[in-house]
């Protein structure tokens, strides 16, 4: 029951769409109708409103990580991955959006720093590392997301490694337009200008 507990809470807290909420205050309208649609930062970027990116980012991540250290308080590490991988959930299918939500990339660096930072840390400067290189957001997020099983085995044992195993599968099944883009060679890359007409 305790698990359940915090896989709804996480859950609850992980379908949160600060997005849409975000560029709605903003007054720039529905995020579901610009670029890609999606609900996440990069496609906030894309307004053009690079602070509304950031606050994005920011509060996608944060939910996931408060999440995970809430039930990490209550309830031990165990509930901690639960919570986190409800966060994930309600991220990627939020019941208020009919469950269409995001692509979980925030989210999923922000709950792997709650419950192990070290992969954590890893996972967010290999992101940074590839979109430096490449410039391509979801090839940056698929990279440094497979990856992190390895590391969460070495830096949390199987618990943790179980868990950035499913945040690697999950985020694959969100990004497979973007697989099928990438083997074509037509995925944008990041753009940081202005939105364009």
């Amino acid at each position: 029951m305790t698990l359940l507990v915090s896989a709804l809470l996480g859950y609850l807290l992980g379908s949160i769409p600060f997005g849409l909420v975000l560029t709605r205050l903003a007054g720039l309208g529905d995020i579901r109708q610009i670029g890609s649609g999606n609900i996440g930062a990069t496609n906030v970027l894309r307004t053009g409103n690079k602070p509304l990116a950031a606050a994005t980012l920011l509060l996608d991540s944060g939910k996931g990580a408060i999440a995970a250290l809430i039930a990490l308080a209550w309830a031990g590490p165990e509930a901690a991955v639960f919570a986190a991988g409800g966060a994930m959930l309600g991220h990627s299918f939020p019941v208020w959006l009919g469950f269409q939500g995001g692509k979980g990339v925030a989210t999923a660096l922000g709950v792997l720093l709650a419950v192990s930072w070290p992969v954590g840390v890893i996972a967010c400067a290999m992101w940074l590392a590839m979109a430096f290189l490449f410039k391509i957001s979801s090839l940056s997020a698929l990279t440094a997301l497979g990856l992190s099983p390895i590391f969460g085995w070495v830096f949390g044992g199987p618990l943790v490694a179980g868990l950035c195993l499913f945040i690697a599968v999950l985020v694959a099944i969100r990004h497979s337009a973007n697989i099928t883009r990438l083997l074509k060679g037509e995925e944008p890359k990041i753009s940081f200008g202005k939105k364009k007409a």
